[in-house]
């Protein structure tokens, strides 16, 4: 092996090294999982050019054994040029072919290769997800999104089990007793992280539908067989159509692979995953049990989400990770287009801009924040950008995008860039000159303001005081954090609200141009309403403040204003107020709860008793909390009691209520929720209802382990087996936690999915001096943890885990002193933690908030 640094991951300066002289032109790829061990063979024969022969370069690869490795006929000795993570390779010619066999591993953490074993019928299951870099633990590959190639897979697996790839399922052909194999034919060039293999006794639903082109597309929707009776193929499918329907003539350009199939999973890490015509998709969206709408309506978005980077991503492909949001920023700003124009839920711009963007907002105020287009340094950095500024602000800035330069112009530029760019790869400036030639407009100033630069403004309106009740001047004025000292131009609403027969109603308004510190609005005049209300359409992205008046009848008359929207922004204003402690965090909580039956949106009601649910876990002050979640409680079983019958608002409600039910009183109600002495009319306790009423009776200690052990019994599923670690982890003993904290941290046996139900019900506690026993061991396991752990499981734990619920003085110079010892070592780990002490800090002054009121 040549003698190199070799970093644990690839890093940005390595790929352009061999991006720089380095052509792939074929893999063939071949894999045999036909045996149930710990690993599975694999052998890739890759082909490439080098424009620099005689030079070195390496191929990536993570597998405990390799076997064998060819360049050019020449075997090389694993043992001297494998160190584990790459082949080193030296005497490049100008044509290359590397052979290259191993034994990799078959992975629990659902990175690589993930196999699981349903409970219940024992069958085994196969899914492979690489995104950023995860192709390497299963074939060799230059595992880099710039380094496209044809890929042909062959795979060798038992007999009668589904095989699909990105090519369409050939026939297998028996090689042995039980044992098939199927060859795919070579795909188009793909980068290696959307390359995909799932196989396994899947339950299958088929059907086509017709291209632009006048191609017929097979359409493929697959789950495990022992939840076929849960699937809901038909919508699965029919989103598809809708889909391909939009977004081929949207995009100028017909689906660009032979088919498209829809792979629910087991165990998977995120959502869903674009591989190339066979996405995968979160199991936990078979829906076995009843679930509010907003889980439906954000399932149609992710399914169309990952539709939309057929082409955005999949077929043009940022050339490396700092331009990940022209993948997932346009594929978002796809989904809720599509979502809002050929759905049933039409208002999805509404929700996204009012729930959605809070994560986007979240991230843009943390210390890490970055622009638009990120700074990667390398594949470890990479996991960490997908992010809320990756997905939700790149979508809201790509929406005021295209109102700049003008939807029709917007919309052809992008027709340009899949033509120009069509199977290769991408930048930001590749976009910008394509949206600048049907535009007509000069881009470089606003991509430095909006997608080059980090951070989130402060709008504000200031009334000029006038005479009879008019105002004499009104002026926008837009703030910047210190830290990231930019204001960028916006183009948005300004409505005034008057208080008309009960109903706060828009009596008056103007579209303006907001740019710069200060803008005045050409409002002069005008009648001084009760509210005025920036951005009340909630198109910009930049936090909103009121001024004094319009706070106070704003909140006092909430449940009073006619437009969902407008409220909407209200409700997201005095969430940011609280993070932000400018509102007392019990106040917020009696806002929402008073109000809250106004609403009729699904996702309105999730989010804002999401809220209720962080404001008494973190933002109330310790002292204050226990009365605080009595009363929440109180209110919300009223709310639920006096729901419509069978509404989707009863089921939240009461799933909020047992969440932070604490007396004796509102404990029995759970309790009888769950054995059926007293329901509810028109609540159906189904199997996942069960669980959520059970686990907060354990986390209450109410329920011990007998009990999560006969519902175990009762839903003998791996649904059931997460839900059963969740509470078991969530009971209020020392022995309890202690045995939920060794689990994770102490063994590295769990699988992802086991290992975040742990958490979740580790951190259930009512009592928070459950905690304290784990905070030292926290800071004396977090460095090994991410030096040891793959990515996705070293995060998890380290977020999860860290003890925000306790948050003091004494937490934060804790983690500044590990913060001190991380200054020149794992960069991504000092990322996590930076995010963490300042979600200490937030509790902190919020709870000081809600203490004294200042």
């Amino acid at each position: 092996m040549p003698e190199i640094d070799l970093p644990r991951d690839l890093t940005r300066e390595e790929a352009q090294g061999r991006a720089a002289h380095l052509v792939v032109t074929s893999y063939q790829v071949a894999l045999d999982v036909s045996r149930d061990e710990e690993t599975f063979p694999s052998r890739s024969l890759i082909r490439f050019t080098s424009s620099r022969p005689g030079s070195a370069t390496f191929v990536d690869l993570i597998a405990p054994r390799v076997l064998r490795v060819v360049l050019n006929g020449r075997e090389l000795d694993p043992g001297q040029v494998f160190d584990g993570r790459r082949i080193g390779l030296t005497g490049l010619a100008a044509e290359n072919e590397l052979l290259v066999e191993a034994d990799c591993l078959y992975m629990h953490t659902g990175e690589g290769i993930h196999r699981f074993v349903d409970p219940v019928d024992g069958a085994r299951y196969l899914y492979s997800d690489y995104e950023p870099a995860d192709a390497r633990r299963v074939f060799a590959c230059f595992d880099q999104p710039d380094l496209k190639a044809p890929f042909a897979l062959a795979v060798t697996a038992p007999a009668g089990w589904e095989v699909v790839s990105n090519a369409p399922t050939p026939e297998p052909v028996e090689i042995a007793a039980g044992v098939s194999e199927w060859r795919f034919e070579p795909t188009p060039p793909l980068a290696t992280y959307v390359t995909a293999l799932v196989a396994g006794p899947f339950h299958a639903v088929r059907d086509v539908t017709t291209s632009v082109d006048g191609r017929t597309i097979p359409l493929g929707v697959f789950c495990r067989a022992s939840l076929a009776g849960h699937l809901d193929a038909d919508e699965v499918i029919d989103l598809a159509r809708r889909g391909l329907a939009y977004f081929e003539p949207l995009f100028g350009m017909p689906y660009p692979f032979a088919k498209y199939d829809q792979l629910f999973v087991p165990e998977f890490n995120s959502g869903a995953m674009e591989n190339a015509g066979a996405v995968t998709i979160t199991e936990a969206w078979v829906f076995r049990s009843r679930v509010p709408e907003s889980t439906v309506e954000y399932r149609a978005g992710a399914l169309l989400h990952e539709l939309a980077h057929m082409w955005f991503g999949d077929m043009v492909t940022m050339r490396w990770w700092d331009d990940l949001w022209l993948n997932e920023s346009f594929a978002t700003y796809a989904e809720i287009r599509a979502q809002a124009e050929r759905t049933r839920w039409a208002n999805a711009w509404t929700r996204f801009a009012g729930l959605r963007n809070a994560r986007a907002y979240r991230a843009d105020q943390l210390p890490t924040s970055h622009p638009v287009v990120a700074d990667v340094p390398d594949v470890e950095a990479a996991t960490l950008t997908f992010d809320g500024i990756a997905y939700e602000k790149g979508a809201s800035v790509l929406r005021q995008l295209a109102a700049w330069v003008g939807q029709d112009a917007f919309d052809d530029g992008v027709r340009r860039y899949f033509r120009r760019h069509a199977w290769g790869n991408a930048s930001l400036a590749d976009l910008l000159a394509d949206l600048e030639a049907a535009s007509g407009r000069d881009l470089r100033g606003w991509s430095k303001a909006w997608l080059e630069s980090a951070g989130i403004t402060t709008l504000r309106a200031e009334p000029g005081v006038g005479d009879e009740g008019r105002m004499a001047s009104l002026v926008v004025r837009q703030e910047a954090p210190s830290a990231r000292p930019v204001l960028r131009p916006h183009r948005l609403s300004i409505g005034l609200y008057d208080l008309v027969d009960g109903s706060m109603r828009r009596t008056d308004g103007v579209e303006s141009d907001v740019d710069g510190a200060s803008t005045e609005v050409a409002l002069a005049g005008r009648h001084r309403p009760d509210v005025i209300l920036i951005d009340d359409d909630d198109t910009a992205y930049a936090k909103i403040r009121l001024d004094d008046r319009s706070l106070a009848a704003a909140f006092a008359n909430l449940r009073a204003f006619e437009d969902p929207t407008a409220r909407g922004l209200l409700w997201s204003i005095a969430w940011d107020m609280t993070r932000d402690a400018e509102m007392r965090a019990r106040d917020y909580i009696a806002l929402v709860l008073r109000d809250i039956e106004v609403e009729r949106d699904s996702s309105v009601i999730g989010g804002l008793l999401d809220g209720v649910a962080a404001s008494l876990r973190l933002y109330v002050a310790p002292e204050n909390q226990d009365a605080a979640r009595e009363v929440a409680a109180g209110s919300l079983l009223s709310l639920a009691e006096s729901a419509v019958c069978g509404s989707d608002a009863q089921l939240q409600l009461i799933r909020a209520f047992a969440r932070h039910a604490s007396t004796a009183g509102q404990l029995d109600r759970v309790a009888a929720l769950l054995d059926g002495s007293r329901g509810l009319d028109g609540l159906a306790v189904d199997a996942d209802l069960r669980w959520e009423l059970l686990t907060a009776l354990a986390a209450a200690g109410r329920a011990a382990g007998d009990e999560i052990d006969a519902e175990l019994r009762r839903d003998a599923t791996a649904a059931g087996q997460r839900a059963a670690a969740g509470a078991r982890a969530a009971r209020s003993t020392p022995e309890a936690k202690r045995e939920a904290w060794a689990s994770v941290v102490g063994s590295d046996r769990l699988s992802n999915a086991l290992q975040g139900s742990v958490i979740a019900g580790f951190g259930r506690v009512n009592r928070r001096l459950l905690l304290e026993p784990f905070v030292d061991p926290y800071f004396e396991a977090v460095e090994e943890i991410w030096a040891t752990r793959t990515e996705h499981t070293a995060r998890r734990i380290v977020i999860g885990l860290y003890p925000t619920q306790l948050a003091s003085a004494d937490l934060v110079a804790r983690t500044d002193r590990l913060l001190e010892r991380l200054a020149d070592r794992h960069p991504g780990l000092r990322r996590l933690m930076l995010e963490n002490r300042d979600g200490a800090e937030r509790t902190l002054r919020a709870q000081a908030r809600d203490r004294t009121g200042r």
